[in-house]
């Protein structure tokens, strides 16, 4: 699930992170709650999950819309 969350959270960066930063941030909390021996993706999973969220929210704040575009 560490592995899992960090991979979801670098892709979500790119693409669909209303989905994908959400679905990493629940994968490396539950890989941090089960004590896994892969402590530092799930760490990474996190923060990339967060860091999801923070790029969505900057990207239609400064769009004024729910929906986002990179090509404007």
């Amino acid at each position: 699930m560490a592995v899992a969350s960090f991979v979801l959270g670098l892709v979500g960066l790119l693409v669909l992170n209303v989905f994908l930063g959400p679905i990493a941030i629940v994968l490396a909390s539950l890989a941090l709650w089960r004590g896994t021996s892969r402590r530092g993706r799930a760490l990474l999973g996190l923060g990339l999950g967060v860091a999801d969220l923070v790029v969505l929210g900057a990207l239609v704040a400064a769009d004024g819309t729910l929906s986002w575009s990179i090509a404007g």
